[in-house]
C-alpha cells in the first residue's frame, strides 16, 4: 500500500466508527460526531497542505542555492580575456582601413569605436564598474 492508501483507509476507519457511533448514540450526537469527524479532515488536509509548502520552499532553496553557485556567462574570465583579444586582432585592419580611407581623422573614429565597444562589454560585465551613482526619478538629485 501507497503512503496515500493507507492515509484514505485510516479516513474510511473514522468515518465507519462515526456512523457506528451516531448508531449506537443516536440522532441527539450527530452534529458533535460530525464535527469531530470534519476537524480530523481538516487537520489531514491541514498537514497534507503544509507538506506541501515545506517541500515546495525546500525546492525553492535548493534551487537559489544552485543558481548562486553557478558561474553566469558574463562573469566568465575566459569571455572578458577572449572578447579583449577579438578586440586587438581586429584594431589593426580596423586602424589600416580607417587610417588608409581618412588618414588619422579615420584611424580616431575606429579606436573610438573599439574603446566604445570594450566600455560597453565591460559595462555588461561588470554593472558596478562605473560607479554606482543614479538619478532619482522622483526628485532628480542623484542616489549613491
Amino acid at each position: 500500500m501507497t503512503g496515500m492508501d493507507a492515509r484514505d483507509t485510516e479516513l474510511k476507519k473514522e468515518l465507519d466508527a462515526t456512523l457506528h457511533a451516531r448508531r449506537d448514540l443516536g440522532e441527539e450526537y450527530e452534529s458533535a460526531l460530525v464535527e469531530s469527524f470534519l476537524e480530523k479532515v481538516d487537520q489531514r488536509i491541514d498537514s497534507a497542505v503544509e507538506r506541501r509548502v515545506r517541500r515546495q520552499l525546500a525546492e525553492q532553496q535548493m534551487q537559489t542555492a544552485r543558481d548562486s553557485r553557478a558561474p553566469r556567462a558574463t562573469d566568465s574570465w575566459g569571455e572578458r580575456f577572449g572578447f579583449g583579444i577579438v578586440s586587438l586582432v581586429l584594431a589593426v585592419p580596423l586602424s589600416a582601413i580607417g587610417g588608409g580611407v581618412a588618414r588619422l581623422p579615420g584611424m580616431l573614429v575606429a579606436w573610438a569605436g573599439i574603446v566604445g565597444v570594450n566600455l560597453v562589454q565591460a559595462a555588461r560585465s561588470n554593472p558596478d564598474l562605473f560607479g554606482r551613482r543614479r538619478a532619482s526619478s522622483r526628485s532628480g538629485e542623484w542616489e549613491d
